[in-house]
């Protein structure tokens, strides 16, 4: 027994001892570790001072702004080879690598920056950044040890900088999702005979490029060259001894044919060939079953017809994602094997679907959007496959009622079956897809009644497009309290009646209501302005009766009002503080009974309508779903422009519209109209409009329609209307207007049509000429009545007195000059009073 303690203390005291001796030993190490060299450490503390950390400069959820910005030398954190970012030689101390990528630094990178001192650097990342359009530093060339360099998305311009040639040892090159532009010398690339990886796609980069110079570095593995505007001329064939390349980017170079020197390529995994000049038959060396390695093979935006020997099921055994939108492809789908799970074959002209799709059970995205097929929707799209999420079937001519086996479980997310003949009801089963994000059925023949069942029991539904069908019937009271997901309510152009629910929850997340084209009576309801998030609404077309909804301007992101078409009434007023929709855009109310003076305050507060400028490419966007969805579920307005009724199905986010024409308003045009600068189109017409045109409108140098017609405005046209040089349409017929038309640029080029009506307007292009004037009025302009009867009649009598407006002013003009100078005349005519 003492023995047997004697061996266990003895053991325990060698365990011990082991651990002490470690200890002293990771201590010993410890202390020799080199800390970082000062010159290194400064040059990073005046990199560090030469950007600053800026939200905005990246786009990356995950980015880390802390990294740069916790350097410091302060406290125990003095050895720069403990900063974030940055990566040490153990043995020297050197700085061999630096990963700021997604740092957010912002600011100018030149060639003097201190960074290029690290001349032991063998890593560089700073993609994901912006430096402001900087040029790529020739600096960069300096660091003859890199082997590796990343400096994509960073906001990089001007020309690829030839000292990066000097590079030898790079492995691995990306300046991918730049600005960069000009020409790769054919002889750029000679000495990088190392290079593993380079990406250069998503930039400007133009010209000629000798493809073959690529084909020398037998180590390139990855060559990205898509989304620029490159020519590629190659001579290389099947038969040269060529790079084996696992991804090869190759879209958007002018390409007129398949390279022949794919032939030989049998390791690919991803190959992209689209947005070239493709044309014909894909070539049957294209998918022979050698080519088991690829994964991913875009050939869209191409002018492709087909196959040759047109397959029934593509071999290509382990390929993951097929694109071949934008062809010419007809006949029959082509089907991919099993192992498929995105497939867009959207906007071609395939008439035919085998039923050999309900076998693709790895199916994630299917898009056969914007086809010619036909027939009725197969039964399997409702059980589909436990993996499908997108379902774009859009813009095609299926017809039948849609399936009704939606099962429980499914992984649905988009349902896009729009612009189609599909008709009866939409199916319960449907509420199934419990995933389900995005659900479009707009432009068919369904007839059914509000699909409450779906807007009440989805919870994750975002979009929901019922418009153009034949839906009826009233709104469920669930509505009104719609989830908290719901942002895009869409159900135009159907036969809804009653009211609109008058309980809106707070806390909601509507940001688009379109209710126009229906038969909604009563008044709009005031819990409306609980939707904070609202930016576009359109309720035109119905039979609401209600005054101005000033509540409305609380909504500080509201940027679309529609009210045309309804029996809105009585003047605009309400304003208060709070109430002056900053944002606003666009607001048609025409073709109502609203009265009164035109509202100055309002337009004193309308800021959003001063702005001048922006980027004329962005649109009013409300479609969240990703890609491969077209245009689905985007704000649609119909409005009076330049003289004609125009739908804008993308509207310009730079648009901005006054529409209140065909109304009851009266008064003067205030002269705050001027300030508002961003107005493109303006339209007063149709109203009981009195007094001058202000000349502060020659200040809406962005106006392209202008339309006043229809008052009772006088006095001269405003020679300051002459500076409007982006008017393209403008109308003061059929007012009470005088004396010249001023002439000069835009106003130049209108015709007789656009003066008509004004019996005292002279000059070009009417043939009165100025100097021979003549009073005699005609009879006014009949008002254009949209109203019902009742109110045609309660306003006629004002249509009558503003009517002889014209001629009371011009009339007592006249009549003071026959009294005062012909007294004896007037009183042997009259007889004294």
């Amino acid at each position: 027994m003492d023995s047997y303690l004697y061996r266990f203390k003895f053991v325990r005291f060698l365990f011990l001892l082991s651990i002490l001796f470690l200890v002293l030993l990771t201590a010993s190490l410890s202390s020799l570790q080199p800390f970082c060299h000062d010159d290194e450490r400064s040059a990073l503390l005046q990199f560090k001072d030469s950007f600053i950390i800026k939200k905005s400069a990246s786009l990356d959820p995950f980015g880390y702004p802390k990294g740069v910005a916790s350097w410091t030398l302060e406290g125990a954190n003095s050895d720069c080879c403990s900063w974030d970012g940055v990566d040490c030689n153990g043995d020297t101390g050197h700085v061999i690598g630096l990963d700021l990528s997604s740092s957010f630094l912002y600011g100018s990178f030149n060639s003097s920056n201190s960074l290029f001192g690290l001349l032991q650097l063998q890593r560089l990342n700073l993609a994901n950044n912006d430096f402001n359009g900087s040029q790529i530093p020739y600096g960069v060339g300096n660091l003859l040890r890199l082997t590796y360099l990343n400096l994509s998305d960073s906001v990089f311009s001007g020309q690829i900088p030839s000292k990066l040639s000097h590079l030898t040892k790079l492995t691995f090159l990306d300046l991918s999702w730049n600005i960069l532009i000009g020409h790769i010398p054919s002889s750029f690339f000679a000495n990088l005979t190392q290079l593993r990886y380079l990406y250069l796609s998503h930039n400007k980069l133009s010209g000629t490029l000798e493809f073959d110079m690529f084909l020398k570095i037998k180590s390139l593995s990855v060559l990205d060259l898509s989304s620029n505007n490159l020519t590629l001329l190659t001579k290389a064939n099947s038969n040269d001894t060529l790079p084996q390349f696992h991804t090869l980017g190759l879209g958007s170079c002018n390409l007129q044919k398949f390279p022949d020197f794919l032939r030989s390529q049998n390791k690919l995994s991803w190959l992209d060939l689209g947005d070239n000049n493709l044309e014909g038959l894909v070539p049957r060396w294209m998918y022979n079953a050698s080519r088991e390695s690829l994964v991913r093979i875009s050939l869209s935006n191409n002018f492709l017809k087909g196959f040759e020997q047109s397959p029934v099921v593509l071999p290509w055994s382990n390929l993951a994602s097929l694109y071949l939108d934008n062809n010419m492809l007809q006949g029959s789908l082509p089907i991919p094997q099993p192992s498929i799970n995105t497939y867009r074959v959207q906007r071609n002209l395939i008439r035919e679907m085998s039923p050999l799709i309900c076998n693709l059970s790895s199916l994630y995205e299917l898009d056969l959007s914007y086809n010619k097929l036909s027939g009725k929707l197969h039964p399997c799209l409702g059980n589909f496959s436990s993996h499908l999420s997108v379902l774009n079937l859009r813009s095609n001519n299926f017809c039948g009622t849609i399936p009704k086996t939606w099962e429980k479980g499914s992984k649905l997310t988009v349902i896009d079956l729009s612009e189609n003949q599909l008709q009866g009801q939409l199916p319960r089963s449907m509420a199934n897809s419990m995933m389900l994000e995005y659900l479009n059925v707009s432009s068919n023949q369904i007839n059914d009644i509000f699909p409450f069942w779906l807007v009440c029991n989805l919870r994750s539904l975002e979009l929901l497009d019922l418009s153009y069908n034949n839906l009826s019937g009233k709104f469920h009271p669930c509505l009104g309290n719609v989830n908290s997901t719901l942002s895009i309510l869409i159900l135009r152009g159907n036969n809804f009646q009653g009211t609109i629910p008058k309980i809106w929850a707070v806390g909601n997340n509507l940001t688009v209501i379109d209710l126009s084209e229906n038969q909604f009576q009563g008044e709009l309801p005031r819990s409306m302005a609980n939707c904070l998030m609202h930016e576009f609404l359109h309720v035109g077309n119905n039979q609401i009766n209600d005054t101005f909804p000033f509540w409305l301007g609380t909504l500080s992101r509201l940027k679309v009002i529609v009210l045309r078409s309804n029996a809105f009434r009585g003047a605009i007023k309400g304003l208060e503080i709070n109430n002056t929709f900053p944002e606003l855009h666009i607001l048609d109310l025409s073709q109502n009974s609203f009265s009164g003076i035109l509202p100055t305050e309002y337009f004193q507060h309308w800021n959003a309508m001063k702005v001048v400028g922006g980027n004329k490419l962005n649109y009013m966007e409300v479609n969240s779903t990703g890609d491969g969805l077209g245009s689905s579920g985007q704000c649609t307005i119909t409005i009076t422009n330049k003289g004609t009724k125009l739908s804008y199905e993308k509207i310009p986010d730079v648009f901005r519209v006054i529409d209140f024409s065909s109304n009851r308003f009266e008064g003067e045009i205030p002269e705050v109209v001027g300030s508002l600068k961003g107005l493109h189109s303006l339209n007063l017409s149709n109203n009981a409009l009195t007094g001058h045109i202000p000349a502060s409108l020659g200040n809406l140098t962005n106006l392209e329609s202008m339309d006043l017609s229809r008052n009772k405005l006088f006095g001269e046209i405003p020679s300051q209307l002459t500076q409007l040089f982006s008017l393209a349409y403008f109308n003061v017929s059929n007012n009470c207007l005088t004396g010249p038309i001023p002439r000069g640029n835009q106003l130049d080029t209108f015709q007789n049509n656009s003066f008509g009506g004004n019996t005292g307007l002279c000059g070009s292009p009417l043939s009165k000429k100025c100097g021979d004037f003549n009073y005699t009025l005609t009879p006014p302009y009949p008002f254009e009545e949209n109203q019902s009867s009742e109110s045609s009649f309660e306003f006629g009598w004002k249509v009558v007195v503003i009517g002889y407006g014209c001629g009371f002013v011009i009339g007592v003009v006249i009549g003071q000059i026959v009294i005062t100078r012909k007294y004896g005349w007037f009183v042997k005519i009259f007889g004294k009073m």
